[in-house]
């Protein structure tokens, strides 16, 4: 049996939830993971978006459906993740894909920036995954959580995007020697900079969307690219999973020279921001 065929069995039959899963990312790893014989429920906060993304699976004969889903509110978790138990019987992977970015210096953050970036990506992926758990741990499941390079190193003027994957790493590497010896998988994943529109939706310091481009370090690389290592490595029982050569180079770098990783961060990223020192009053 060849390897791909492996990989794919691990997927067949399993049931799936995606959050985030109405464009970019989130999609990617839906349609990856139904096209892997899974059955997938799609959640969304844009719901209709989700069912899109449910009706073309459904369309290529694949099991899916879509939920609207806050992840930024609990009782909406919960009450998702008990409808996907009730639909399609329990939840062998979760996926825990939604987030929010923004770009601002803290100097200029209205309060809500960091609430509501914390809410979405952090806490967002908490709730449903206390939600999901006991499912997880009857069929030793696999949760697989998107962070990003900010999860483990400095990116200048995303100080709230950073703190809220930095704080993933420590509640998913607690989590995973929780359950562990249950036969739950916990995988991180950190991908660099991505084609997915997420920037659009960066809220500025104003916490309302900013509509403008980003600057990027590295190649930007495809969601599907992207989904299709994390899936890989996620079956492999991989812990942490550097999608691309951009993020596994951040990794090293921001380890073993970190002072040398900030300066070139800065002079890539800085430039988008006013970084002048103040004069004292």
């Amino acid at each position: 049996m060849s390897a791909a065929r492996r990989k794919q069995r691990e997927l067949r039959g399993r049931v799936v939830v995606v959050t985030g899963a109405a464009g970019g990312l989130g999609a990617a790893l839906a349609r990856q993971c139904a096209e892997a014989g899974a059955r997938v429920a799609a959640l969304d906060l844009d719901g209709a978006g989700a069912e899109a993304i449910a009706v073309g699976l459904r369309a290529q004969g694949h099991e899916a459906l879509g939920l609207a889903c806050d992840v930024s509110d609990e009782a909406a978790c919960h009450s998702a993740i008990a409808d996907v138990v009730q639909r399609l019987g329990g939840i062998d992977w979760l996926i825990a894909n939604a987030g929010i970015s923004a770009r601002c210096l803290l100097r200029e953050a209205a309060p809500e920036v960091l609430r509501r970036v914390m809410a979405v990506n952090f806490f967002g992926a908490a709730w449903c995954t206390q939600a999901a758990l006991p499912s997880l741990l009857q069929r030793r499941g696999q949760i697989v959580v998107i962070s990003s390079v900010a999860g483990f190193s400095p990116l200048v003027g995303r100080s709230a995007y950073a703190a809220s994957k930095h704080a993933l790493h420590g509640f998913f590497d607690s989590l995973r020697s929780e359950v562990a010896a249950d036969g739950v998988g916990v995988m991180l994943a950190c991908p660099a900079f991505i084609a997915t529109g997420i920037e659009r939706a960066a809220l500025g310091a104003d916490a309302r969307p900013m509509q403008a481009p980003r600057q990027t370090s590295g190649r930007e690389a495809t969601p599907a690219d992207v989904a299709e290592r994390i899936l890989a490595d996620a079956r492999r029982g991989r812990r942490l999973s550097l999608p691309s050569r951009t993020s596994r180079a951040a990794w090293w770098l921001s380890r073993l020279a970190p002072a040398f990783y900030e300066r070139q961060m800065l002079r890539r990223q800085g430039a988008q921001f006013d970084l002048t020192p103040r004069s004292p009053a």
